[in-house]
């Protein structure tokens, strides 16, 4: 899994960037996306933030990619803890 987080100062290129992440992934967040994890996906993303979003972007603004591991334990709290793609109910 990767969780992507982002903080972006101007309204107009924020919605453009949560609108490309939405073509991976869903919104856990706010600013943050949750994407099944490939090396594929990951290299789409990266060469789209670097040729596409980082010559918009200002100082101000930040992505951050955490590339999340199968032993990554994931605590979940409040609503969170009802997302869950696994979830059976009989």
């Amino acid at each position: 899994m990767l969780l992507v987080s982002y903080d972006i100062s101007n309204d107009k290129k924020r919605t453009q960037f949560s609108r490309f992440l939405q073509k991976f992934g869903h919104r856990i967040q706010y600013s943050v996306f949750e994407i099944e994890n490939s090396t594929s996906i990951l290299n789409n993303i990266v060469t789209e933030i670097e040729t596409k979003f980082l010559k918009k972007f200002d100082q101000s603004d930040s992505i951050y990619l955490f590339q999340m591991s199968s032993s990554c334990i994931i605590h979940k709290f409040g609503y969170a803890e009802n997302e869950d793609d696994t979830l059976i109910v009989i």
